[in-house]
């Protein structure tokens, strides 16, 4: 019976994360849950902690990227990326299309998929505006879609990868030769469908007399310290060094240098940051703790060797598939906290652990609520006077992600 309720808690709490009743923010549902798990005696304070604790290498690198980010948001370096790719595009839709799209490849990259949809939208929205775009929503749709395809490019460009691998994070060079061309086929088959679907809107004028705002020093610092942090973590990486202190450390230090030169008040940077990822984060690893008791890990794992025996292949594909779609249904972190669980639980062969991250990071391009990357950048669209349905983007989706999906998944036989 105790299985049974922590399976109903957990349920109830993640629902309420992707669904956010009454407009409740998410991380107030993780947490409930999270708390309703220890007072009722379902885990004890010290699983709890056990479980928040498991998550430190994730807050840490969670922590300079947001800091990173809106250091670099505030001193307007995404809008002048935007307004430059504007211009570039000499007046053609299709250009500025590739060029917005090749920009969020850059931030996905290098400042994780969160970044791009928390910093990379509202600057897409004011260059769209600037070039007199009718109607921006194809534009939009890119930081949407980048954020999730892009994300395995590199261990930092999705927190997710963290998750997965644990401890076990493979050297920067065994992660390329895994993931360099799935990368490249993910990035893209979705630039290649999301083009196609929307083709048709893009044939409209836009403004060629772009202003292009002049980059502050703040903003040159901003870039400076983009580029060192993402040297370092390339450099802890290859030697096999936990991504999340270093990543704490150059975000910190970088808005530091920033603000101090530039004389600014820390809570304008401070207050902006979506602290709330964090807890929302600790909640989760909590709820995936809870999952833990009822048997769910060691069962999955028991399958996974069984299938993975019997056939390598198969279960590549089956596991990357399932994971995909079940993200959609839960949202990636707590499938990919449960995935990560059962596949540091024993060995099990690379070209699974493959395809699964795959289907965690990519997965989510089906549906609005598939990632909190998604789930950001809807909360940013809406900020801008934008909508997109649940069923809309569903069916978008559904045509993107899949074809993407199954490309890169076979990729990883090349």
């Amino acid at each position: 019976m105790t299985h049974y309720i922590i399976w109903i808690i957990t349920f109830l709490a993640i629902a309420g994360v992707i669904i956010r009743p009454f407009k409740i923010p998410e991380a107030i549902w993780a947490v409930s849950g999270a708390v309703i798990l220890v007072v009722l005696q379902l885990i004890s304070p010290a699983e709890a902690f056990s479980g928040i604790a498991k998550g430190t290498d994730v807050y840490l690198f969670l922590t300079g990227m947001v800091l990173l980010a809106e250091t670099a948001r505030e001193e307007k370096l995404f809008d002048w990326l935007a307004a430059h790719a504007t211009k570039m595009a000499k007046g053609s839709s299709t250009n500025l299309f590739l060029l917005i799209y090749l920009v969020g490849v850059v931030v996905t990259t290098f400042l994780s998929n969160d970044a791009t949809a928390v910093v990379l939208t509202p600057a897409v929205a004011a260059a769209v505006k600037a070039a007199k775009v009718e109607k921006p929503l194809p534009y939009l749709l890119i930081c949407a879609f980048i954020a999730n395809a892009a994300s395995f490019v590199l261990p930092i460009s999705n927190p997710a990868n963290l998750v997965i691998y644990g401890t076990h994070m493979p050297s920067l060079l065994q992660w390329l030769s895994q993931y360099i061309i799935p990368s490249v086929v993910a990035i893209g088959i979705t630039y290649v469908m999301l083009y196609l679907t929307q083709r048709k809107t893009l044939r409209q004028k836009i403004e060629t007399n772009i202003p292009v705002p002049i980059l502050s020093q703040g903003g040159k610092t901003a870039i400076f310290g983009i580029a060192i942090t993402a040297i370092i973590l390339l450099a802890a990486s290859a030697l096999d060094i936990q991504l999340g202190l270093p990543t704490a450390i150059t975000g910190i230090l970088t808005s530091a240098i920033v603000i101090i030169r530039a004389r600014k008040n820390p809570w304008v940077v401070i207050k902006d940051v979506s602290w709330s990822v964090l807890p929302l984060v600790g909640g989760l690893f909590v709820l995936v703790e809870a999952l833990s008791k009822t048997g769910i890990t060691q069962m999955l794992n028991v399958l996974l060797h069984q299938s993975a025996q019997e056939a390598v292949n198969k279960t590549a594909w089956g596991s990357g598939i399932i994971i995909s779609f079940a993200c959609n249904l839960m949202n990636n972190l707590p499938v990919g906290l449960i995935a990560g669980n059962v596949m540091q639980g024993g060995h099990v062969p690379e070209i699974v652990k493959s395809s699964v991250l795959i289907g965690v990071d990519l997965g989510p391009n089906l549906s609005i609520t598939g990632s909190l990357a998604t789930i950001l950048w809807l909360v940013a669209l809406r900020r801008e006077g934008q909508s997109v349905s649940a069923w809309a983007f569903l069916k978008l989706g559904f045509l993107i992600m899949t074809i993407a999906l199954l490309f890169t998944i076979a990729s990883l036989w090349i």
